[in-house]
């Protein structure tokens, strides 16, 4: 506690970015601070796991101390400490979950495990002080695309789901076939800028009738087939093209999807999370359809749709006000929302 206020500081480590951010009474951010390992792996063309964990094992400690410096606070200051236990990539997940556990138990702090989708959705409660549940939120990262409804700040009820690929998986794979590199989606949405989102048509994979669930694999075959085919025929490919017709045939996915869950349940508000939610054509999509629809749509920053702590400390604050804390938790590879 510091001038009246509680403050969480939190850790993140499902991936690879290794953050800690200290949040005060869960919605002002004080600090948030990230050490990305992108670079590290674009030689590898995506996420090492092992080399994951070693980096955060080797900057958490840093990270840290620096969070609570940028804050200008002190561990003595702190009231609750937040960290993620899954989804994730289990052994980067355990080094933000032992620090954590390490740093409350030393100094007599509670602790809260978050779930990595559910601090994702918190990151519009930081940006948008006027946002409270219910609403619907869509889910778009690299391992989910999900609908769902969020009845609380911690409880959300699914709609749909990514039956295969999600909508960041799909992008990285495809961006990895037109040879664009690693991470896949900021490099597709910059290059379908210069493209022709109607040159192509991809098949929109729209499944049952009233499913919300999601399927992005076939997309991404159909793309590898469309290289292919003309690889062997030898014509040339336009990249641009390509990147822009797969991205507009996950786009109108999305949205139509997204609009028709939120119009059957009678939300008014749709709050949007993940990496792929920093896209630049899907913002501008899902915003032309809300206000279409008279929708109030809330979007983090870009920074904020990506791993942070600061989220984690917003949704572990509203954890800890439910009356949920403890040092019993593992790291869970998947978990359920």
């Amino acid at each position: 506690m510091k001038n009246g206020k509680f403050l969480t500081m939190a850790f993140e480590s499902s991936c690879d970015e290794t953050a800690v951010a200290v949040v005060a009474d869960g919605r002002e951010v004080l600090s948030n601070v990230i050490s990305s390992q992108i670079d590290i792996f674009k030689n590898y063309g995506g996420v090492v796991p092992e080399i994951a964990a070693r980096h955060h094992l080797e900057n958490i400690n840093a990270v840290m101390e620096e969070a609570l410096r940028k804050a200008e606070v002190t561990l003595e200051d702190i009231d609750l400490i937040g960290v993620t236990h899954g989804p994730g990539l289990v052994g980067a997940l355990l080094i933000g979950i032992a620090t954590a556990k390490a740093v409350a138990y030393a100094a007599d702090i509670p602790i809260v495990g978050v779930h990595h989708i559910i601090g994702h959705v918190s990151a519009n409660f930081i940006e948008h002080k006027e946002l409270e549940p219910p609403f619907a939120a869509l889910i778009v990262s690299g391992g989910h695309t999900n609908i769902a409804y969020m009845e609380s700040y911690t409880q959300c009820r699914v709609l749909g789901a990514t039956r295969d690929d999600a909508a960041g998986e799909a992008y990285d794979k495809v961006a990895r076939v037109l040879g664009l590199g690693y991470p896949g989606g900021p490099k597709i949405d910059a290059l379908a800028k210069t493209g022709n989102p109607e040159a192509i048509h991809f098949k929109r994979i729209m499944l049952e009738k009233d499913s919300y669930d999601f399927s992005f694999s076939g997309l991404k075959t159909a793309v590898l087939n469309y290289m292919n085919t003309k690889k062997q025929a030898g014509r040339n490919v336009n990249n641009a093209d390509v990147a822009a017709s797969f991205q507009q045939a996950v786009i109108d996915v999305i949205v139509e999807k997204t609009i028709a869950a939120a119009k059957e349940m009678n939300y008014d508000k749709i709050a949007v999370a993940g990496g792929v939610a920093s896209n630049s054509a899907l913002r501008k999509a899902l915003s032309e359809a809300c206000l279409k629809e008279n929708i109030n749509l809330y979007i983090p920053s870009p920074i904020m749709c990506t791993d942070n702590a600061a989220m984690i400390a917003c949704a572990a604050y509203y954890k800890y006000q439910n009356g949920e804390d403890g040092l019993d938790m593992d790291a869970y590879a998947s978990l359920p929302l």
